[in-house]
Order: structure tokens, then C-alpha cells, then sequence
């Protein structure tokens, strides 16, 4: 089912301080709660942005923080001191001071709401995924220690985009199911409406004290339609280079079509992150695949026909130098198995491809190793929790609390208007219920202070602008 955006706003009030001094950083902040998101809205400078964000979602960051750095010592075998202090000495030098600014005033907003968490915190979750998954393996290599399982570049989510004759108006369709640790995922359903005084509006969806979606998904005010699913198994990190969580925001703030897109992403690439992008132009029709890996970043694109990705890499010099790790054979791999039946959803509704489809597609339980319905680490809809046997190449071991945690979809006509559909929680509207699970795997206590319920809202419209109440900087 799917629901209108009409909300009732998530508003208290201000803060003491901010009540005293009318701080000119939270004007045109605000927040909502619909169909299982918060929908915030952010306007201004760098520093008014990063306030606003900061302050509005105090809690929410302070939660999501906590996340992280429980999960670190579990699964990377480190303490979240050691990430903080990767923020501070491997990212923030590589970081312009554009994003500096926004994410000094994130932690200026959480201090004024009477936050602890601080500036390191913030910069340590933008840029978990690229310190986890790349430059930790890469540090215990060079220090000849073992690496965790979990600390490896993973090889999830399901997406595709299609235009021209594979869609039902001719126009372009996109969609993508974020999939993460579901104590990550239930946090991670934040839509953000963001007006920078510089650069394109934008509507994406995130987590909070994110200044990037992450998993990624989003369309600017030049028409791009923006995602990707990650490079399975992607090697190398470059200390040197600049943040993904900098690249992705900023070819989403600043691209106007699809060849500068690539450009901002492949310009100072770290390897941190690295993901096979999707992008769409609703101005011309045309669709992109950029397959970003640290030595090679080839593009495909097209003006009629379809991309699907779920972790697959199809580029050979790809395979060979940026993902070491991946066997494009093992059709018992997640991520070859929903390549599978990407493309034979696809394939079946060729001619037809619409946002109702599109939601049909992320909400698939296919097994095509299994040749089966049976949802689990194989399906389009990911539920690892069910699943008996692990998947080692990303080093989850098996019935691990992880999948598919959101889902949102996009046509051309709705990227005119700046707004996207999104359900929270399974794309196919199942529910995760924590404590009988965690009674049933004890294995997973250490995450019971961070793993809650994932109830899966309706599929819900959310567009830029929305939501405004009479005052502002409300949350």
C-alpha cells in the first residue's frame, strides 16, 4: 500500500539555547516523521546545513553512533577509538573545506542540543564504510596481522535503472534495496531535502549525521537519478586520495549530467567504497553505468535498454585488479545469484518497467541458486537471518541479522518534481522482530543493546519542500 505525504510534524521545542540567542544557523530546518522515515529539511551554508542536521537529529546521530561503535570491537577487532582517530588523521586532511564546515557545524548543532558526540564521531560514521571494508584490511596487511572476516569490502544491495523501450512511458525507471547489518538498517531511513546556497537542490535518502546518502540513493535539481550497489570484494585503498562519502555528495551537489558526475567521482578516487554507480538523466533519456573501482573506472552507457547490479562486476580488467576476491562462477554467491534474477525480472517485463514493477523487483524472494521462491542471502529482497549457510565471501557467518533494510524507486516524471517512493524496512513488507530472534541465536547478544525491531512501513512519496511548518529549526 501506498501512502500520500500527509504528516503530522515531529515538533518540540527548541533548545534553551537556541530559544536565547535565535541562532541564525537553524533558519529553514525542520524535521517530519511519515511512513517510518524522518524527512529533514536543510537550507543554507555549509555551517547552517551541518547546524540544522546536527541539532535536529541529536538523538538519532547520538543513537546511530553508538551503533558503530559497538559493532566495531565485534566485528573489525577494534575499538571505536581507532576509527575516530582514522577520521581525524586519514580523512579529514583529504576532506574540502566546503565539508569540513558542514560536518563542524554538525557537531556545533549536537553540542548545542547537549550532545557529547563530536566532530571525530561524525567524520568516523561518514566514513565507515571506506575504514572498514578497505583501509583496515589494507593496514593489517601492511602489518601482517590477520583481518576479520567482517572487515572486508562487502557485496550488497540490489538495483537496476532502464529507459527507452525496456520502460512502460519510454522515460527512465530506477530502484535500489539498501542492504546493511539490520542494527544499521533500522537506523538508516533518514530523507534528506537539502538546498545548499552552492550548488543543485537534492532529495536522498540516508542515515543520520550522514552528509551523503551511503547506500546511495538520490536526484538533484539538474535531473540526475543517482545509485549503485557495491564492487564485490573491491581491494586497495589510497591514503592519499579523497573520501568516497566527499565524492558521492559533492557529484550530487554539484553534477549537471552524467559525464561530470564521472568526473567528480573518479577525481582523487581513494578506492574507499568502491561501487558500479547507476546514473540517469531525465533531461536526455540516456543511463550510465560507472563501475569505480581504484585502478580502473570504466563507463557503459546507453539511451535504450537497462542496467541491473547486485554486486556483480562485469568489466574483465575490473574482475582481475580491483576485485581479487569476487568469482563471477560461484552461482552460489549472493551476489551472482541476484545478478541472475536481475536480469530475468528484467528481461520478463521488458516493455513494461514502471515504479510498480520497480517495487516488485526489490521485494522478490527468488532463489535462482536454489531454483526456488525462498527468501534468504540469494534473493532480491535480502534475508540473511534466514538463511543456514553464511555468505563467506563478505564474511557473514549464517541466520546473520542483515538483507535488505530499504527500498526506494524513482521515474523521470518524479525526478521532475524532486521526489522518490520509499519504504522503510523490507521492500517486500515483512517485519524483523528482534527478541525472538536473538532468544533463538545467541551467538548475536553482543549487538542486543543496538538491534531493535525493523518493521517495514508502506511504500511512501516523499518530495522536496515538503512538509514546512510556520516556524522553523523545529524538531
Amino acid at each position: 500500500m501506498r501512502v500520500a505525504a500527509v504528516v503530522l510534524l515531529a515538533v518540540s521545542a527548541l533548545s534553551a539555547s537556541a530559544r536565547s540567542t535565535h541562532d541564525p544557523r537553524l533558519a529553514g530546518g525542520y524535521k517530519a516523521n511519515q511512513g517510518g522515515w524522518t524527512y529533514v529539511h536543510l537550507a543554507g551554508t555549509p555551517e547552517q546545513i551541518g547546524f540544522q542536521h546536527g541539532y535536529l537529529l541529536a538523538k538519532e546521530i547520538d543513537d546511530n553512533v553508538h551503533v558503530y561503535a559497538v559493532e566495531a570491537p565485534n566485528l573489525d577487532q577494534k575499538d571505536w577509538s581507532f576509527f575516530r582517530e582514522a577520521a581525524r588523521t586519514i580523512l579529514w586532511p583529504h576532506l574540502d573545506p566546503e565539508y569540513q564546515a558542514e560536518l563542524k557545524g554538525i557537531a556545533a548543532g549536537l553540542k548545542a542540543a547537549g550532545s557529547k558526540t563530536d566532530l571525530w564521531d561524525v567524520v568516523a560514521i561518514n566514513g565507515n564504510e571506506e575504514l572498514t571494508g578497505y583501509y583496515l584490511p589494507m593496514l593489517n596487511a601492511q602489518q601482517q596481522k590477520p583481518n576479520p572476516p567482517a572487515a572486508a569490502a562487502p557485496g550488497k544491495c540490489s538495483a537496476f535503472i532502464a529507459t527507452g523501450s525496456a520502460t512502460k512511458d519510454g522515460k527512465i525507471v530506477i530502484a535500489h534495496s539498501n542492504w546493511s547489518s539490520y542494527a544499521e538498517g533500522e537506523r538508516w531511513t533518514v530523507v534528506f531535502d537539502i538546498v545548499p546556497a552552492k550548488g543543485q537542490h537534492m532529495l536522498m535518502d540516508g542515515a543520520p549525521g550522514f552528509i551523503t546518502s551511503q547506500d546511495d540513493f538520490g536526484v538533484n535539481a539538474a535531473g540526475l537519478m543517482i545509485t549503485e550497489t557495491t564492487l564485490p570484494m573491491a581491494a586497495g585503498f589510497d591514503v592519499n586520495g579523497v573520501p568516497e562519502f566527499e565524492r558521492s555528495r559533492k557529484a550530487m551537489q554539484y553534477a549537471n549530467s552524467i559525464d561530470e558526475y564521472a568526473e567528480i567521482m573518479r577525481k582523487g578516487n581513494n578506492g574507499g567504497y568502491a561501487n558500479s554507480w547507476m546514473i540517469g538523466d531525465r533531461k536526455t533519456g540516456e543511463i550510465a553505468y560507472l563501475e569505480l573501482g581504484l585502478k580502473h573506472t570504466p563507463l557503459k552507457r546507453k539511451k535504450d535498454g537497462y542496467f541491473v547490479s547486485a554486486n556483480y562486476a562485469w568489466d574483465p580488467d575490473v574482475i582481475r585488479d580491483d576485485t581479487p576476491g569476487f568469482d563471477p562462477k560461484n552461482m552460489s554467491s549472493s551476489m551472482n545469484a541476484r545478478h541472475v534474477t536481475a536480469e530475468a525480472f528484467v528481461q520478463k517485463h521488458y516493455g513494461q518497467l514502471d515504479t510498480a514493477l520497480a517495487e516488485a523487483y526489490l521485494s522478490d524472494h527468488y532463489d535462482s541458486y536454489e531454483k526456488k521462491v525462498d527468501a534468504g542471502k540469494r534473493s532480491l529482497c535480502g534475508h540473511e537471518e534466514l538463511s543456514t549457510e553464511g555468505e563467506p565471501v563478505w564474511g557473514n557467518p549464517p541466520f546473520s541479522p542483515s538483507g535488505a533494510v530499504t527500498g526506494k524507486v524513482m521515474d523521470a516524471d518524479m525526478a521532475a518534481n524532486m521526489s522518490f517512493i520509499a519504504r522503510a524496512g523490507h521492500p517486500c513488507g515483512e517485519d524483523f522482530i528482534a527478541a525472538p530472534f536473538l532468544e533463538k541465536h545467541s551467538e548475536f547478544a553482543w549487538q542486543k543493546p543496538i538491534l531493535h525491531d525493523m518493521k517495514a512501513g508502506p511504500w511512501t512519496t516523499f518530495s522536496a519542500g515538503e512538509f514546512a511548518p510556520s516556524t522553523v529549526a523545529q524538531r
